[in-house]
């Protein structure tokens, strides 16, 4: 193998969203990898489904580019 063309393979550690650390072997830059999303809390892994705020983006449209003429006619019935 020719020499200096391979990065530095080195033992880092990983931490997990819920706290779980192990050590593995990478390329990656630095001594410690913390993981955001993972096994553990991924909705695709967990199956809990995470609920948008339509009512908030309905309401942000409707500041955004106001209400139709026959809306605020029933309203202010």
């Amino acid at each position: 193998m020719k020499k200096d063309i391979h990065p530095d393979y080195h033992l880092i550690e990983v931490k997990l969203a819920d706290g779980t650390k192990f050590t593995t072997r990478s390329t990656m830059p630095g001594d410690l990898y913390v993981s955001d999303v993972d096994s553990t809390n991924h909705p695709f892994y967990t199956g809990r489904r995470q609920y948008v705020d339509t009512a908030g983006r309905v309401e942000k449209f409707r500041r955004r580019y106001g209400t139709r003429g026959g809306e605020e006619a029933e309203e202010s019935k």
